[in-house]
């Protein structure tokens, strides 16, 4: 049974929805970037079925500013109090829950990783978000596209290379060399780690939540975080026994394809077991 709840956060009321079941073990979906609950073309909202249909129960929730949510949008950075409120409403709904854990995507994966303070069982974490937008001289984020990583153009030229008519482009004159050579420039330079990296990193040592990193190799977010996690930075997170990744040949940033969407269930049942109890 799929149920809406609503549950404060410093004053504001959040819009979750449960899909019931009788499990004790509970799957808590935070959204990443602006997506409300339901996911992109639906997929998280398909995803708490099928989960809640194996006996666990999941909630979904809007942040605050987002969709059904009441209070002001401040980002993913400012989620702390939501995941904090999202967890507990989740215990009060579910009173049958011994354990929790949580599944994000993009700059939610992120969230998680920072903010989860020690309340959740275990993090399933996709694609994390480590790019740092470009700021203005105010301190608000610039309206120009934040550029690629270095991993992410090195993995564009690297098709480009393998593709035999960039050759036959590049011999006609089709290909600008000026640019071609720049752009090799780029690629060949090493990323450094952005500070929400060495964040993430620091928490990452630093806990003994088991977590599941899930990479979509193809994806340009899951590139940027690659370079991060094989740099230097990372280097205590990557010998911790409860950390694991597992990475997919995917351009799928968000899972979308068939084919995505039932590894991604795979993988959440491998955390969560794939009946209900325990």
């Amino acid at each position: 049974m799929r149920r809406m709840i609503g549950f404060m956060c410093e004053g504001h009321l959040l819009t979750g929805t449960l899909d019931e079941a009788p499990g004790d073990i509970g799957l808590l979906i935070v959204s990443g970037g602006n997506e409300i609950r339901c996911g992109a073309h639906g997929g998280q909202a398909q995803l708490a079925a099928q989960v809640a249909a194996l006996g666990h129960p999941v909630l979904r929730y809007d942040r605050r500013g987002i969709g059904d949510s009441e209070g002001s949008n401040s980002g993913f950075m400012d989620s702390r109090a939501d995941i904090a409120a999202a967890i507990a409403a989740f215990r009060r709904e579910a009173p049958a829950l011994d354990r929790i854990i949580a599944f994000g995507n993009c700059d939610a994966a992120s969230a998680l990783a920072l903010f989860h303070d020690g309340q959740l069982d275990g993090l399933i974490l996709a694609n994390p978000w480590v790019i740092e937008e470009e700021q203005q001289d105010d301190g608000e984020a610039a309206d120009t596209p934040t550029k690629p990583s270095a991993a992410a153009i090195r993995a564009r030229y690297w098709d480009r290379i393998k593709n035999p008519r960039s050759l036959i482009d590049l011999f006609t004159g089709k290909i600008d060399l000026k640019k071609l050579v720049g752009g090799l420039m780029k690629a060949a330079k090493k990323d450094q780690p952005t500070g929400l990296a060495i964040q993430i990193a620091a928490q990452f040592s630093q806990s003994d939540v088991p977590v599941h990193l899930l990479i979509a190799k193809r994806d340009t977010t899951a590139m940027a975080f690659m370079g991060a996690w094989n740099s230097d930075v990372f280097n205590a997170a990557r010998g911790k026994e409860n950390i694991r990744l597992s990475a997919t040949d995917s351009t799928s940033h968000s899972f979308a394809s068939d084919a995505d969407k039932k590894l991604l269930l795979s993988k959440i049942l491998e955390e969560i077991g794939s009946e209900g109890g325990t």
